[in-house]
């Protein structure tokens, strides 16, 4: 079983301390944001055959992979030159996803401000316009170097229901776009309610396309959405887990929002949903 956390969930610290402490905790994969987790910032030009080899193997030694490089930047940035920046930036990644001994560069689709905050002119037909044009360019890059652009949706982003997921699928028909799905990022205080109608469809619509499961939990609090830890809140994970995650053996799940001393438990939480297979280990390895 694939079972991680986001690196960047963790404080930034040396690279063989971050392996150690994910290594010590039976994770066996990692979702690994360069610039939120080290000490560097990360521009085109940074990063080179040697630093991702360098990284891929402190983690292979200790049985870790690398699942999702992110490069979560704004590829919706109103001003075009700083745009352009992030998806060279994410370009970059993609070129260097294999010596990473990775296949995902992800990102999520940005704002339509400079200043990533909540608006709903992120709601647009044009918003989703200018994304439809940006990840249409980042996959023809993602097609040359045989990898594939994740692109994970949340409602705070132009890219923020199921509807739209299958629309941007449409638009760019290529196997190098796939989806990190984070059942929680599409739900509000509004709609969580009907999260059973809301989760059956994004699963039917494109659920073929999910390539890795982010995993958080939440409640409504003081009519606001709240993250709390894996297991102790209202997201129907079985029924994310039957429909969708048991078809897919050895998909990479990734907590998501988590702190330190909830891994173990987030850990056990989701082993105890995946039913049992020939052709899934039990192994942490």
């Amino acid at each position: 079983m694939n079972i991680g956390i986001r690196a960047h969930d963790l404080p930034k610290q040396p690279l063989n301390d971050l392996v150690d402490t994910l290594s010590a905790r039976q994770l066996n994969t990692v979702q690994l944001a360069l610039g939120k987790s080290f000490d560097l910032t990360p521009e085109p030009g940074f990063i080179t055959p040697g630093l991702a080899s360098h990284i891929r193997r402190s983690f292979s030694s200790e049985g870790l992979r690398i699942a999702v490089l992110g490069c979560y930047v704004n590829i919706i940035h109103p001003d075009r030159q700083q745009r352009k920046q992030a998806l060279s930036l994410f370009k970059e990644h993609l070129k260097y996803a294999r010596d990473f001994g990775c296949s995902i560069v992800g990102t999520e689709t940005g704002n339509v401000n400079a200043k990533i905050v909540y608006t709903e002119e992120n709601f647009t037909e044009s918003a989703f316009s200018e994304m439809v044009e940006s990840v249409q360019e980042l996959v023809q890059e993602a097609e040359k170097f045989g990898v594939i652009v994740g692109i994970e949706p949340g409602v705070n982003h132009p890219l923020h229901s199921a509807d739209k997921v299958r629309r941007l699928i449409e638009a760019v028909p290529s196997n190098n776009l796939q989806i990190i799905f984070d059942p929680v990022n599409l739900l509000t205080s509004d709609n969580y309610r009907d999260q059973e109608a809301v989760l059956e469809t994004a699963i039917q619509q494109w659920g073929d396309k999910v390539a890795v499961l982010h995993a958080k939990d939440f409640i409504i609090e003081d009519g606001k959405l709240v993250f709390v830890p894996l297991g102790q809140g209202w997201l129907d994970y079985q029924l994310v887990f039957d429909q969708l995650i048991d078809k897919k053996p050895y998909i990479d799940i990734i907590m998501d929002e988590i702190e330190a001393e909830d891994i173990e438990a987030g850990f056990t939480f989701i082993r105890s949903l995946v039913k049992g297979s020939s052709i899934i280990s039990n192994r942490p390895h």
